[in-house]
């Protein structure tokens, strides 16, 4: 099997990590984050417009460029090198993903959005009861007559101060934990009823929680596709996370080696301890495992559902550690310097520890992927 990218993913990378490079240092970042808005929304208008990349993942026909979850990754991997706070995740790969898997009039309408940075989507889908169980939900969407009366609350939802769309998971029939009956709605994050409280997140992020007091929505907002399509959109997102955490890797790893090369003791500069140069080799190991996961679980992606889903934890599972493993690393080095705001090097490390449990930890798919093989 050919793993190398085509030119076309080769200049996409080039495009982006040149751009990131001019316009996302680490002092830029901090001016993002320290900002009313928490961002920069100049940052997201050039991605869709002066670069046009958003579009990387989606059909021609939806004015995109041809790709899909390969571009994805790739751009996950940039934007995890400068730990960019702009909401790609939520709103290309899960938000467009979902109108991809969709299709219709609904798609028609969002994806070209997506691309020209008009629409900004926030995946509401965490509940504060439901840990990793994506059929555990309590907010309802009840039937009312063309429509449906959206109630209920949900936790930790990433972009949704900036967000245009909410694309959110409901319960339109059986019981709380129930498969049957999941469905997913992509409504207007400014219809009456909806209340957010929004907070910083610990890696940099803006989120909030997000409750629903009886807010009609439209019938047309419902996105076909049950909780069968919910767990594709987290698989997808997942993979996606791990090439994030590709290029936080590769930067822990870079700044750490670079650390040891300069601090000194006993006159000679660290890197020049044995240990520690084990320590190094380790940790790259480790960055290279992660990248091969990745992309594992990437091209694996158009599978049936469940080598699908072993695929996706496989890769999870072992991003989750070995991430775990190169940011514990970099921080012992460093010190408590490490962890400070002043140097990047904690920044990555905060992204880092965020993705190991996102979507799902290494003991949550260890334990999805022994139940869709082993024990098969």
């Amino acid at each position: 099997m050919d793993f190398t990218y085509t030119e076309t993913q080769d200049m996409l990378r080039d495009t982006l990590a040149r751009f990131l490079a001019d316009t996302y240092g680490f002092e830029a970042r901090n001016k993002m984050m320290a900002a009313p808005e928490g961002r920069d929304p100049g940052i997201w208008r050039s991605l869709a417009t002066e670069l046009g990349i958003l579009g990387a993942p989606f059909a021609e026909e939806h004015g995109g460029l041809g790709g899909g979850a390969l571009e994805n990754m790739i751009m996950m991997e940039e934007l995890g090198k400068v730990i960019a706070i702009e909401p790609y995740l939520q709103t290309v790969v899960i938000g467009g993903g979902a109108m991809k898997h969709a299709g219709g009039a609904l798609a028609d309408a969002v994806i070209p959005a997506i691309i020209a940075g008009e629409a900004i989507i926030a995946f509401a889908y965490a509940e504060p009861q439901g840990r990793y169980d994506l059929a555990n939900l309590r907010t309802t969407a009840r039937a009312d007559g063309a429509g449906y009366i959206l109630n209920g609350q949900k936790a930790v939802v990433y972009a949704a101060p900036w967000a245009t769309h909410l694309l959110v998971t409901a319960r339109t029939g059986g019981s709380q934990r129930e498969r049957a009956g999941v469905e997913l709605f992509l409504i207007d994050a400014k219809l009456p009823g909806v209340v957010r409280r929004d907070y910083p997140t610990v890696d940099g992020f803006q989120a909030s929680e997000v409750y629903f007091e009886n807010v009609a929505i439209p019938g047309d907002a419902l996105v076909s596709g049950g909780i069968d399509l919910v767990e594709k959109l987290v698989d997808e997102a997942t993979v996606a996370v791990c090439g994030e955490a590709c290029g936080i890797s590769r930067k822990l790893h870079e700044g750490t080696l670079d650390y040891t090369k300069q601090r000194k003791q006993f006159g000679v500069p660290i890197g020049k301890f044995q240990v520690l140069q084990h320590r190094m080799a380790d940790m790259f190991i480790e960055v290279e495992q992660i990248a091969s996961m990745a992309l594992m679980g990437t091209l694996k992606l158009d599978l049936p559902a469940a080598e699908r889903k072993a695929a996706v934890s496989l890769a999870k599972a072992k991003v989750s550690r070995s991430i775990n493993f190169v940011g514990q690393n970099a921080i012992q080095t460093h010190g408590g310097i490490g962890i400070t705001q002043e140097l990047a090097i904690g920044h990555y490390f905060k992204r880092g520890t965020m993705i190991e449990n996102q979507f799902g930890s290494a003991d949550f798919h260890l334990d999805r992927f022994e139940k869709l093989t082993l024990s098969a």
